[in-house]
């Protein structure tokens, strides 16, 4: 299944959370409460331990921005490690380029953060990359180009003071990646074990 396109609204509706999909969360925020659809009005009804899984898996997939083949890759390639299974999945989701870029503030929201590395604006340790699912490296260093520094809302976020997770070192337009993030520097609630019981089903 091709990458979701529509409302993104919708799907922190559908999870119940605002999942940082938007810039705008007090607007969000008002609408967490009823569910899309005709009859999203009349509640939620109690999940099976199953929906429950396959919930939490929606949710990283929603924050994220991944096709259910994207995720379940990174699932397996955790799988094969020495590393628990959990931790490895997070952290390979948090090294993504385009989650770098979001987590550095250099872009509002992931789909944004997406758009800058699609578009071609980031290079990797003095070569351009414009793939977002690029899995980052310790040492590696990330720099906007010259052109993405004049785009208003990257210049925008430049001069903002925006903290950034302890695994990051930014420095303006350009940012090191000090080590691989723990499961502990990531600010959204995620139930990981809730994942691994739903893929190793």
């Amino acid at each position: 299944m091709s990458r979701y396109t529509g409302p993104r609204v919708k799907l922190s509706r559908k999870i119940g959370e605002d999942l940082g999909l938007k810039s705008n969360s007090v607007k969000v925020s008002r609408r967490l409460a009823i569910r899309p659809g005709q009859h999203g009005a009349r509640g939620r009804r109690k999940l099976s331990d199953y929906g429950i899984q396959l919930k939490e898996k929606q949710k990283i997939k929603y924050i994220y921005g991944l096709t259910e083949s994207q995720l379940r890759k990174l699932y397996e390639k955790a799988t094969r490690s020495e590393l628990a299974t959990g931790e490895l999945l997070l952290s390979l989701l948090e090294r993504r380029l385009d989650n770098v870029v979001y987590r550095l503030g250099w872009a509002n929201t992931r789909a944004a953060a997406r758009q800058l590395v699609s578009h071609g604006h980031l290079v990797i340790n003095g070569r351009k990359m414009d793939v977002p699912s690029y899995e980052t490296q310790v040492e590696d260093v990330v720099t906007l180009t010259g052109r993405a520094t004049k785009i208003m809302a990257v210049s925008e976020a430049l001069k903002s003071e925006a903290a950034v997770p302890g695994w990051l070192e930014k420095k303006q337009a350009a940012a090191k990646i000090t080590q691989f993030p723990q499961q502990k520097d990531i600010s959204e609630v995620i139930t990981v074990q809730l994942v691994i019981e739903y893929y190793s089903r």
